[in-house]
Parts: structure tokens; sequence; C-alpha cells
């Protein structure tokens, strides 16, 4: 997976790239995702995120989270009437008050192993607090407000791997630069800055 090389302006979608014949494959993340998990396994180790006997609840959740969390943040920040963006909020917190509850008696999203659903659902948290909360005014609460959910996105940042991909001030410096018309000035927050490191106690479900 590579942009294309010569490429030398921002990057804003996944973008799964063919470099024989320089096209895109894919700009959808959460097809990239399952044809990573699925379709590269002369590339992979003995891990999946797809799990036998659990692909359709992985789907179940996948479907249940895209539209309220992955792309509830969305529709919230670029909502053009107050309505819809009362809508997306309303969606977004009730979806997330749903999961810290499930959070509550499980570690993951489908049980006690790592899924594509927690990749899909990680990506969205863990730029909460930094981004969305303030940028795109999902400012009901915080996910370190959240007992459950804030543990889960300190266990999956922990998880190996998956803490080194992480480059929050990559991440904050290209929303709040590239919105205009959400942030004409470019001006990027010094905060609040989440201790992803901190200890979770998650294991222990």
């Amino acid at each position: 997976v590579e942009a294309d090389e010569n490429y030398t302006g921002r990057v804003t979608v996944p973008v799964l790239w063919d470099k024989k014949r320089s096209t895109i494959v894919n700009n959808e993340s959460l097809e990239i995702m399952r044809m990573l998990d699925t379709r590269f396994e002369e590339y992979a180790n003995d891990n999946t995120l797809l799990p036998d006997g659990k692909e359709d609840e992985v789907d179940r959740v996948l479907d249940e989270i895209y539209p309220s969390v992955n792309n509830g943040v969305y529709r919230a920040g670029f909502a053009e009437s107050q309505e819809a963006y009362d809508e997306a909020v309303d969606g977004l917190f009730e979806s997330l008050s749903h999961w810290d509850d499930v959070l509550a008696e499980q570690r993951y999203l489908v049980g006690d192993e790592l899924t594509e659903a927690d990749v899909a659902m990680f990506t969205t948290l863990v730029r909460f607090d930094e981004v969305y909360h303030t940028h795109f005014k999902c400012n009901a609460r915080r996910i370190v407000d959240y007992d459950n959910l804030w543990g889960y996105v300190r266990d999956v940042y922990q998880t190996e791997g998956v803490g080194e991909t992480v480059d929050m001030s990559h991440i904050k410096e290209h929303y709040y630069t590239t919105h205009h018309d959400l942030n004409p000035k470019e001006i990027v927050p010094k905060g609040p800055s989440p201790e992803f490191d901190e200890p979770h106690d998650r294991d222990r479900l």
C-alpha cells in the first residue's frame, strides 16, 4: 500500500494504489481493511482481524458504528444546518454511550478478540478529543469522560504495532489546516493531549 510517489499534496483519504498500472484500486477504508486482512496472506503473519465464525458479527458491528460514529463525526462537522448537526451529534453520542456499556462487559467490540471493528472504531476514537471534539463541534463529551471507551482506546493503542502508527501532530495539522471553511486561519490547538500510554487494566476482561 503506497501513495503515488509523484504525489506531493496532502493525502486526505486512504488509498490502495496499483503501482504497476498507476491507478487507484480502492479508496474506501472498510473495503481496503478487508482486502488487507483476507487477500494478502503471503505478506501477513498468523494473526487475523476477521476470526473464523465471527465474520457476520464483525460485519454487523461495522454496519452499526460506521454511520453513527465513523461517519457521524463528519456529518456533524460538515453539517449545513442546525437540524442536520443536531441529528448527527445526537446519534453519535447515543452510539458512544451504547458501546461504552458494551465495553463494560467485554474487552473488544466483538468479544475477546481484536477485529476489524476495533480498528474502525479506534481510528475515530483516537482522534476524537484532539480533533473532532473541537474542530467538528462534537463536544457533548470527550472520550476521556467515558470509563470504558477511554480504557478501550488505551488498550488498542498499546497493542503491539498500533501506537507507532498514530502521529497526532500530523493528524491535527491535517484537520486544522485543510478545512478552511471550518478553520480559515489554520490555527492548530495545543491540547488536550490524552495520555494513551496510561495503564488500562482491560486485560482483566
